[in-house]
């Protein structure tokens, strides 16, 4: 019971963080009817400045970064992924009324990482002061092109058996070209290049670091407001899309939290990275997965995989899953 106890208070605790306030109130605002609206070439940008800064800071670490410290992590990030899109299109097709080809891209997208959602688990770990490797982060595509590539590939297989009868060769090359070549990811890779190639200590310091939290409490109040605006569309599709998204990222946010903390044992994995990890495995893309699905998935209802995404999946990954995931870290680890 004291163990149940405190793992409650700790809980509470984290889900009162200002940040979750903003994405709460973005779906209040919509649900209130508010014509507030906030151009996409804004959103667009902020997820820009914030992936930026995290590639930026992940660089500069690796330079100094025990790089078989990173090994480890970086292939269990590679199994999360593919175990998610695994796990997902076998559940999927176990239940009644679902179209294989969104079954699959609603795994992939849950399989691949959401850039908003990592940001705040960043700052949630640095308002509870729990270091993390500053590599972490980077982490992000390991997880994520796997993710989204079997996806692609698993639905293409599929619709070419339809349609043709037979197995015939998919290119996968070019799906991994495609997912690199998408905004969130080249953004992250960007600043990770520069982070590593370059004297980026003084502009991060000055000009990324001091804008990370106020450009993050604006992107919380678009996620809401959109998350609420999805809930219609999810609403003409099969309510299993829903249940899964509800379910889904606290499961996957586990299996990761235990292949951390493996990685804690073996490497050192800081408990802060666990978080990290856990906290990617739950999340679900919103930035760079959709678009790559609807150009690899073309035939996938966007309503299934999207509207789960963004309206259960993602506040779900962050209103429950980070809190979550936080506290467990502060039992296990005695922080």
């Amino acid at each position: 019971m004291d163990f149940l106890g405190d793992f409650f208070l700790r809980f509470v605790v984290q889900f009162q963080s200002p940040t979750l306030g903003f994405l709460i109130g973005g779906m209040l605002v919509a649900a209130l009817g508010s014509k507030l609206k906030i151009p996409n070439a804004i959103y667009q940008f902020i997820v820009f400045m914030l992936l930026m800064k995290i590639g930026l800071k992940g660089g500069i670490e690796i330079r100094e970064a025990n790089l078989a410290a990173m090994a480890l992590p970086a292939f269990f990030s590679i199994l999360i992924g593919v175990l998610i899109v695994r796990v997902g299109v076998t559940l999927f097709g176990m239940l009644p009324g679902i179209n294989k080809t969104d079954g699959l891209a609603t795994a992939g997208l849950f399989g691949a990482v959401s850039a908003s959602t990592l940001a705040v688990a960043i700052v949630m770990l640095e308002e509870e002061a729990i270091f993390f490797e500053a590599w972490a982060p980077a982490l992000y595509p390991f997880m994520d092109i796997p993710a989204l590539i079997l996806a692609i590939v698993l639905a293409n297989i599929h619709l070419k058996k339809q349609k043709e009868g037979k197995d015939t060769k998919v290119n996968v090359w070019q799906i991994i070209k495609d997912s690199l070549r998408g905004s969130a990811l080249s953004a992250l890779i960007l600043g990770l290049a520069l982070g590593l190639l370059t004297n980026s200590g003084n502009v991060l310091e000055s000009f990324y670091e001091p804008l990370f939290r106020g450009f993050l409490s604006i992107l919380m109040l678009i996620m809401g407001m959109e998350a609420y605006d999805r809930i219609k569309e999810l609403r003409s599709v099969a309510h299993w899309y829903a249940i899964y998204a509800g379910v889904a990222p606290l499961m996957h946010g586990l299996i990761a939290f235990g292949l951390g903390y493996v990685a804690h044992l073996l490497v050192g994995f800081s408990p802060g990275g666990v978080v990290i990890l856990a906290v990617m495995a739950s999340s679900n893309s919103d930035i760079s997965g959709p678009p790559t699905l609807r150009a690899g998935i073309p035939s996938a209802n966007p309503s299934a995989y999207i509207g789960a995404s963004t309206s259960v999946g993602t506040p779900v990954s962050i209103a429950i899953g980070i809190p979550l995931f936080i506290a467990l870290a502060q039992i296990v680890f005695g922080l």
